[in-house]
Parts: C-alpha cells; structure tokens; sequence
C-alpha cells in the first residue's frame, strides 16, 4: 500500500483485480494462557462481535500515520493528503456496495450511529416497518415513529408477506422498511431483493443492515434495489471506530444535521447557519480520518478476493455444523424452517450447560473465543432459545471469520464433546454476573495495568 497523491482506482478496479488468497489477519500467531498451565494458540470464534484487523489495514494506517493531519480546510501537504485519502475512501465504499452514481456517502461510527443519523433524517410522519428480530442497532432507533414491529415467520416466502401486509397497513406518507441482510443470531441470510421488491409496489424506501453481511459477501443496492445501507469497520477487519451510511441522498439532504458544529456549516453569522448540503452536513467535528482510510483499505482487500473468502468460510461452516450436530443434548438456534444460504455464524444451547459458564470454561481451559449472551437481538434469542426446546434466554455463537482454521473449528468441538462428557477441570464462579476461573492464574498483558 502506498500513500502516493496520484495513486488511482478506476471504477472498474475493484471488479479486476486477479483473485488472491484470503487475506492474513493481525493476532493469527496469538498465544494465550490456560488455567491449568501453558499457553495455546488463540482460537478466534468471535469474528460477528469484531473482527480482527487485517494485516494490509495495519501496514496501511502505519504508513499513514505520520501523515496524518486535519483534512479539507488545511493548505499544509500533509492534510492534501489526508483529504484524498478521505474523499477517495467514499469512491470505494461507493464501489464496494456498487452503489448509484447519485448515492451519498456519509461517515459514522459503526451500523448503529448510522441508523441513528438516518432516523433523525426522516421525513415527518414517515411509517417505519421492521421485524421484530433484528439486532438492536435495526430496531431501535426508530422508537417515536409509527413503527409497525412484525414478526418474523418461519419461512422466507411468509416473511414477504408480512412485510407486503404491513405496508399495506401503513397510513399515507413516506414509508421505510428496515431488514437485516444476515441474522447476527444464526447467519441466515433474509430475502433482502424480494422485500424491496414489495416496498417498491407500495412506494416504500428499504434500508439495509449490512453489518454481518457486508464480511463475508458482495453487496450491489442496485441488484438488490435497496436505498440504504449501513455497515461498520469493526466488523470488515478494520476497527478504528468508522462505519457508513450509503444511499440516496435527498432525505439526508433535507434533515436538519446530525450534529450541530464545525465541518458541517457553509457559513456562520450571527444571525443564522447555512448548513452544507453534501455528507459533510452530517459529519460535523474532526472526522475519524484514520478509521475512513482503514474501512477502505479493508473493503479494498476484501473485494479483490471474495471468491477465496466464500470458500474458506464455506469450508468451516460445515465442518462445524456438522461437528456440533454430534454433540449430545446440542440444539442449533434457526430463524426458517427450511435450510437457506447463511454466512459462518451459528448459536446454539447444549442442554444442562449455562451458556456464559460454558463460553468461560471454552475459554480458560481451551483458549477458545466464543460469544455468550443474547446479541443484542434478544425477542430473536430468546424466541429462537423456544423453537429449540429450551427455555432460557442466552445461547453461545460462534463466529466465523478470516482468523478461523479447521484447528480452531476441531478443537470447539472436541472441547463441547470433552465438557458434556465429563465437565470442566476447573471451578467457576459468578462475578458480576459473569462466569469466571476460581482463582484465575492467568496475567494479563502488561499494557492492561
């Protein structure tokens, strides 16, 4: 990666680039301590929660790092250079979701501070349609509005329906329709194209939470006929705290600014603000310029080797489903009834085992990293939990990513198989509300202190 100013990217690159390997992640040598003495290679089973940084993006952000500087307003070079490094990260991000000539790029922080800014941007009286299981960075922003929760039904064909159903029921007015494109609970992919295919019968806009999908497969708004989409850097191996709003631009053109401040004003007297009118209106502040540089240097990488990626992905899925399915009294949690495409993430409940005890003995015995709890999409965990034949509230995820290996995949298994047969090798106890070792020997790094 090179910071030269006259570095280019056709519109067509991102399509052209030569097929590579999948690309390497920061932390894939990492070791860490056991309970019962020595150390093992870490096993990263928690790609949905954040995934680990590419090893490009790090090379990347170093090379710029001293270049760094404050960008639009600055004449000094180097804020020339951060500047287009900026402005040209929206050109790939426009690239990466194959975006409209006329969409908006506006930077944020993740999927959620996106969504926020786009429920401050909607018109008066705007009807807002969402499931019920979404995380909640989907479901809750629009509280105040006319909400219409739905619930997801068991099939995919029925899931089209409701929404066709509720939108029907909606008063006159600007409508939005908000769906996940792949469930953070068990990876399942909704039927995103055919949804926005109902909210184009009924004059309604569709937005997309990108988040879980966006790492693992290509996205075109234009195939898919969506109007927004959000997504988060931490999830596409680049977590320096930036995220995008992609889409049309004139509800956001329209919205007073998302923040009040210095980037997103044309002028200032003292008698009134004229506000900007591109993206810029929304990202008032100094802007999170390194984070923007790394989220394209991410969705750069990642574009150029999807094919790699799919298979590698693929691979482990079905390596681990299959091992978990031989897991006694182990119950895979699914949103549809029937199989549908899914990217590598499942959560499950054994039976007899709390899961959160379970995830710390994962941990501290195995040096396995895994998810507890209900991912902030808890009507969906705790609904799917029912479906499952248990009853409880939390599940434990495991998540696939650039940083999983067959290794990683095996030793899960083989460790569920080991603590349904015979236990945990060490004691456990609840502190503040989270299962820990008794005694834990293990130390942390020494930058912790």
């Amino acid at each position: 990666m090179t910071l030269a100013l006259d570095r280019s990217c056709p519109a067509e690159a991102l399509e052209t680039v030569a097929p590579q390997p999948i690309p390497a992640v920061a932390g894939a040598s990492l070791r860490v301590p056991l309970v019962t003495g020595g150390e093992i290679g870490y096993a990263n089973l928690d790609h949905a929660a954040s995934a680990p940084c590419l090893d490009a993006v790090r090379t990347a952000v170093d090379e710029f790092l001293p270049w760094y500087a404050s960008v639009h307003r600055g004449a000094g070079f180097a804020s020339q250079v951060s500047t287009r490094l900026y402005e040209r990260t929206r050109d790939i991000l426009r690239r990466f979701v194959d975006a409209r000539g006329t969409d908006t790029v506006v930077f944020t922080r993740n999927t959620t501070d996106s969504f926020n800014l786009l429920a401050r941007a909607l018109p008066q009286n705007t009807s807002v349609v969402v499931f019920d299981t979404e995380h909640h960075a989907a479901l809750l922003p629009w509280r105040g509005r006319n909400v219409r929760r739905v619930r997801l039904p068991r099939t995919r064909l029925a899931a089209v329906s409701i929404v066709d159903e509720a939108l029907a029921g909606c008063p006159q007015g600007p409508r939005l329709v908000v769906v996940t494109g792949a469930s953070n609970v068990t990876g399942e992919l909704l039927p995103v194209a055919e949804i926005a295919a109902v909210a184009r019968k009924h004059g309604a806009r569709i937005a997309l939470d990108a988040a879980q999908l966006a790492p693992h497969r290509r996205i075109s708004l234009r195939e898919l006929d969506v109007d927004y989409v959000a997504l988060s850097g931490h999830k596409l191996y680049a977590p320096f705290g930036a995220g995008a709003l992609i889409g049309r631009a004139d509800w956001l053109r329209a919205a007073t600014p998302y923040l009040a401040g210095g980037g997103a004003t044309k002028l200032v007297t003292e008698e009134a603000v004229v506000w900007n009118s591109g993206p810029e209106r929304h990202e008032a502040g100094s802007p999170n310029t390194v984070g923007v540089y790394a989220l394209g240097v991410a969705c750069e990488q990642l574009a150029a080797r999807w094919d790699a990626v799919g298979e590698h992905e693929a691979e482990l899925l079905e390596r681990l489903r299959k091992g978990l399915a031989g897991i006694p009294g182990c119950a895979e949690l699914r949103l549809f009834d029937a199989p549908v495409d899914r990217v590598g993430t499942v959560s499950f409940v054994v039976d007899g085992f709390e899961p959160g005890w379970l995830a710390a003995v994962l941990s501290a015995e195995y040096g396995i990293g895994v998810r507890d709890g209900a991912f902030c999409a808890h009507v969906a965990t705790k609904r799917l939990i029912g479906v499952a034949g248990g009853d409880g509230q939390q599940a434990v995820r495991v998540s696939l990513g650039l940083g999983s290996t067959a290794e990683h995949v095996d030793r899960l298994v083989l460790a569920l198989r080991q603590i349904a047969a015979r236990g945990a090798r060490w004691q456990y106890e609840k502190v503040d509300g989270r299962w820990a070792p008794v005694g834990d020997p293990r130390e942390l790094p020494p930058f912790c202190s």
